[in-house]
């Protein structure tokens, strides 16, 4: 494998210093940039292109999960891991939801921060070993969902394509334009759409949306 090029955004200087360090010690694992704040990484991320970014959730300017999504729109070519302090389950569940391919504690020993991003520069998903009930429970969740609700084969084709464009991060005004329909049109789709498939919350048709893409494409 080539050497994998990393960018460590962490808005505390020692620890971001510290885990670049960290990383750099393995010959197989280049940071290439580091950032002090959200803006500062996605403005690097387009420059420098890292195959991996290493992103503390609560950066000033952008947080993780605006970057996440940032990247995911723009369909840049990398990896998202996020090294964080914050261990709740929700906060997990909605990093898994919006694509991230890693979820690690900074409190995890050195080697389990470096053998995750290898693992994600493999195409491997990367996990805390703390977190793993985490991932169990969101995988039984989504298997009693599958079974209890009709879900995507409860919506129209035109609910369909609307919920295709709405992963593509288009906002209703853009899939208005798009469809030469009115906005108030699509409004009234995403309404029903929620309905059917009992979505509550801000951002849950999205990070759904963002869940099912490849179903949509499909």
């Amino acid at each position: 494998m080539s050497e994998v090029k990393i960018l460590v955004a962490d808005d505390h200087p020692i620890v971001r210093r510290g885990v670049a360090q960290i990383i750099d010690s393995d010959p197989g694992l280049k940071v290439v940039a580091e950032a002090g704040d959200g803006q500062q990484a996605l403005d690097l991320i387009r420059e420098m292109r890292p195959d991996i970014a290493l992103l503390d959730i609560n950066l000033p300017r952008l947080d993780g999960f605006e970057i996440a999504m940032e990247i995911s729109r723009r369909d840049l070519p990398v990896k998202v891991i996020f090294l964080t302090m914050h261990a709740e389950e929700e906060l997990f569940n909605e990093a898994m939801d919006i694509g991230v391919q890693g979820y690690v504690l900074k409190e995890s020993a050195i080697t389990e921060i470096v053998e995750a991003v290898k693992k994600v520069a493999q195409g491997q998903c990367a996990i805390s070993s703390s977190l793993t009930s985490y991932l169990m429970s969101r995988n039984r969740r989504a298997e009693r969902l599958a079974a209890q609700s009709p879900g995507l084969m409860s919506l129209t084709p035109a609910e369909r394509r609307i919920l295709q464009m709405i992963a593509e991060y288009k906002t209703s005004k853009e899939i208005a334009d798009e469809l030469c329909i009115h906005y108030r049109t699509v409004e009234n789709h995403r309404t029903n759409i929620c309905r059917k498939l009992d979505i509550h919350g801000n951002n849950a048709l999205l990070r759904f949306a963002l869940r099912h893409k490849s179903e949509l494409l499909g």
